[in-house]
C-alpha cells in the first residue's frame, strides 16, 4: 500500500524521513493531488541505473534498425581482434 501523506506533514519531517525505505517512497499532497515523491538514496539510484541502461538499449535497438546487425567477423575487426 502506498504511503502517501498531506505536504504539511512536512513540519514534523523526522516523521515523514523515517517511514521511507528503499523499496517505500512516501508520497506527498498538496490539495489531495500528487506533488512529491521521496525516496530513498539506493532506491533514487536503482531507478537512475535502470534509466539509463534503458536508454542505451534504446540507442542500440534504433542502430540495428538504421544499420542492421553486425557478423561475428565484423565485431572481432572493430575490437581489433582479427
Amino acid at each position: 500500500m502506498p504511503n502517501i501523506r498531506p505536504v504539511s506533514d512536512l513540519r514534523n519531517y523526522n516523521d515523514v524521513l523515517s517511514e521511507i525505505t528503499v523499496d517505500s517512497p512516501v508520497f506527498l499532497t498538496k490539495n489531495g493531488k500528487g506533488l512529491y515523491a521521496i525516496v530513498d538514496m539506493k532506491e533514487y539510484d536503482r531507478q537512475r541505473a535502470t534509466l539509463k541502461l534503458l536508454s542505451e538499449l534504446a540507442k542500440g535497438e534504433q542502430s540495428v534498425k538504421e544499420r542492421g546487425w553486425l557478423t561475428q567477423e565484423d565485431v572481432e575487426r572493430e575490437l581489433g581482434l582479427k
